[in-house]
């Protein structure tokens, strides 16, 4: 049996500890549109995160990937100070410190910046629930448009059968990637060549 990894022992955490009154609340709207369809010019984003809760916890790493015909182009990278604690258990998962944040910007810093870099290009992350969640509590500091949003996740279930799951380590080791896992440029870089592996597959 495949032992849990950091991120599934901190998700089991916090379903144990949420108040029972939030656990059935109807999902909030989504605002941006699930797409499969082949793009060749998109941007690869991964957040890492002080936890799950888009909203009340805050993003302490950013990772962007251009990519224009399938090429790499600009990268966007950054560490965020998100004016909270970083837990041990986070730190073990992504390796950041409390002390790795303590000068870096705050996230009303680098929000648009982010946005600009995105520009209308679609977005491909990997389990995008999360990450566009944390994108999208963004918009008390800056409009956020309605993307369009590839999940590496769906593509992979429908492409790449071979594997026992579908998680981004698992994927990377089917692949052989050197994947720097739970760093968000690793794990762009991860997202990137496994979309670009799941497409040439469909």
């Amino acid at each position: 049996m495949e032992r849990p990894s950091p991120r599934e022992i901190l998700e089991q955490k916090m379903r144990e500890t949420r108040p029972s009154w939030t656990r059935n609340a109807p999902a909030k709207p989504r605002k941006y549109k699930a797409s499969m369809k082949r793009v060749d010019d998109y941007v690869v984003l991964d957040f890492e995160t002080t936890g799950l809760r888009a909203g009340s916890d805050k993003i302490i790493q950013i990772g962007a990937v251009k990519y224009i015909n399938h090429m790499h182009k600009d990268t966007m990278y950054l560490t965020i100070n998100p004016q909270q604690h970083i837990s041990s258990t986070i730190t073990r998962i992504t390796g950041i410190t409390n002390a790795d944040v303590r000068d870096a910007p705050v996230i009303e810093e680098v929000a648009h910046e982010l946005i600009q870099f995105i520009g209308g290009l679609p977005i491909i992350a990997h389990n995008a629930p999360f990450d566009m969640g944390f994108l999208y509590a963004l918009e008390e500091i800056t409009p956020i448009p309605e993307y369009t949003v590839i999940d590496t996740v769906k593509l992979a279930r429908k492409v790449i059968p071979e594997t026992p799951n579908h998680k981004l380590t698992t994927l990377s080791a089917f692949l052989e990637l050197e994947h720097n896992a739970h760093d968000a440029l690793g794990d762009c870089l991860a997202t990137a060549a496994i979309y670009q592996f799941c497409i040439d597959r469909l």
